[in-house]
């Protein structure tokens, strides 16, 4: 496990906690808007590798003053060791959130199983049938699907995520991605930022953002078909 980051105080990132953040390196997945692309290519948020003992340090002080853990990435589950993680993690008394692309959902439903998730969010990148166009092009839309109903289907909290950006999402997209996740208890439409992002040539042609205004449009297409549909 390659430990890409830690932001060591959040009050958005887990919803209800005050939490850090730890960043996994890697990714099987390559977003042109991406806004973390050194942890993509397996590289760092910082200049050495953290040290997993020196993560557990951290933790052991701030307990008392958080109470949330969120494991994002990257793309935390293609780390092997990541069980015993948040196993670790919650032994310690905090609450783990996951963030996940899920690409990998046996990797999601053994966490599920075995009790170490409190909360789980997973982004959705375009409707599962246009991942192989325009995420990754040996991409099978079975397992985004999988993913979907593993979560769904457990008691955990979860939100989906999409961040709203030119060509991944339009009307039709939303559409057909809140029909795919009906009934969920949260869906996050996110805005682009194009700061620092891991292809910004792949938008030289388009204009990839969305305004407030369109924003709000998409967000009355979902919001009939989940529990709460916001804005972030």
């Amino acid at each position: 496990m390659l430990l890409g980051g830690l932001q060591k105080y959040s009050l958005i990132d887990f919803p209800g906690r005050l939490s850090c953040v730890l960043f996994l390196s890697g990714c099987n997945f390559t977003c042109p808007y991406c806004h973390n692309p050194d942890l993509v290519t397996g590289k760092l948020l910082r200049s050495s590798p953290l040290d997993e003992s020196g993560v557990y340090q951290f933790l052991e002080q701030r307990q008392g003053f958080l109470d949330g853990v969120v494991i994002s990435g990257g793309e935390p589950t293609l780390a092997e060791d990541l069980a015993p993680l948040c196993e670790k993690i919650k032994g310690m008394g905090y609450a783990v959130k996951l963030d996940t692309n899920g690409s990998r959902p046996q990797a999601i439903k053994h966490l599920i199983n075995k009790g170490l998730l409190d909360y789980i969010a997973m982004d959705i990148k375009t409707a599962p049938s246009q991942y192989a166009r325009f995420v990754k092009k040996d991409d099978n839309s079975t397992d985004i699907r999988a993913s979907i109903q593993i979560i769904m289907e457990s008691s955990l909290p979860h939100e989906f995520r999409t961040t709203c950006v030119r060509p991944f999402v339009d009307r039709e997209i939303i559409d057909s991605v809140a029909k795919t996740i009906s009934g969920a208890k949260r869906y996050v439409l996110q805005r682009f930022n194009d700061t620092r992002i891991l292809h910004p040539e792949f938008f030289k042609e388009i204009e990839p953002e969305y305004d407030i205004h369109e924003l709000m449009c998409l967000q009355t297409i979902a919001e009939p078909w989940v529990e709460e549909c916001i804005l972030r």
